[in-house]
């Protein structure tokens, strides 16, 4: 089969749904055995894909290319695409030959809380945020969790629309917690500990803007904890957005639909 060099969203229904059902010998082959493989987690840590790399395949501008992260569905990835105005999700492989658009359907029933396109809920009490960096009143009422990379261009998104909102929302505020994606990003795991070691805002922006960030000046293990704590609640992608009731947000939002999320309010489509 032909790689997809162009996609036209709005004629290539039939084309995508042939994609589907010859995608789905290359999810199962992903599976493999329980416990092993792609659905343990172990590809996860093999295969990488850029934004930009994406908007290549896809033939669109890279700033289309809203969010980008692994799919609940083993061996693939899910990205967000914002195409005349509308935003939409897309699957793309590993082998980064076949793409998917449209909805995933679970053959299996959900766990018990879980109903189809609900967010995943976390406990947000095993989640200590001694470490995080604050945006905003410490004294705020609702806090949002963010596990961040320092060298990640949607967490670099973010912040202005993190600090938009505590500008509108005294009483909403965040707490940034270091979780560089080292297989993505290598230099991002001592920025991380520089930035864990001063508990800097500032390092951190200084970081995202691609300034040079200082050694650390303490021997923290902060950020490996840090990695651990979000493989056991399953964060696999940066930004990640850990609302005060525990759903778990992955991704770069507009101000607005943050607001809105946080509100359990339907969020708008972002252009």
């Amino acid at each position: 089969m032909k790689k997809i060099s162009a996609l036209n969203f709005g004629s290539l229904s039939l084309f995508l749904l042939l994609q589907l059902l010859l995608t789905a010998t290359v999810v199962w082959a992903f599976q493999g055995a329980a416990g092993e493989g792609c659905a343990a987690g172990e590809c996860k840590d093999c295969h990488t894909l850029e934004s930009k790399e994406v908007a290549g395949m896809l033939k669109v501008p890279e700033s289309s290319i809203l969010s980008l992260s692994f799919s609940d569905v083993p061996g693939l990835w899910e990205v967000e695409v914002s195409q005349q105005g509308k935003t939409f999700p897309i699957y793309i492989d590993f082998s980064k030959e076949f793409l998917i658009q449209g909805k995933v359907f679970r053959l299996k029933a959900p766990d018990e809380a879980k109903q189809e396109g609900a967010p995943k809920i976390v406990d947000v009490a095993k989640i200590p945020v001694d470490d995080a960096l604050l945006l905003g009143k410490a004294d705020a009422e609702r806090k949002i969790i963010v596990f961040d990379d320092p060298e990640c261009k949607y967490c670099a998104a973010l912040q202005p629309e993190m600090q938009a909102v505590v500008e509108a929302h005294p009483n909403i505020a965040f707490l940034i917690k270091m979780y560089p994606l080292i297989k993505i990003h290598p230099g991002a795991y001592e920025k991380a500990r520089a930035i864990a070691c001063s508990k800097s805002l500032p390092m951190l922006e200084d970081s995202l803007a691609g300034k040079p960030v200082p050694p650390p000046l303490c021997d923290t293990d902060q950020v490996k904890r840090n990695l651990e704590l979000g493989r056991e609640l399953g964060v696999v992608s940066t930004p990640t957005l850990i609302m005060p009731d525990g759903r778990v947000i992955p991704g770069s939002k507009k101000a607005e639909n943050i607001v809105r999320i946080l509100n359990g309010e339907e969020p708008k489509p972002e252009a």
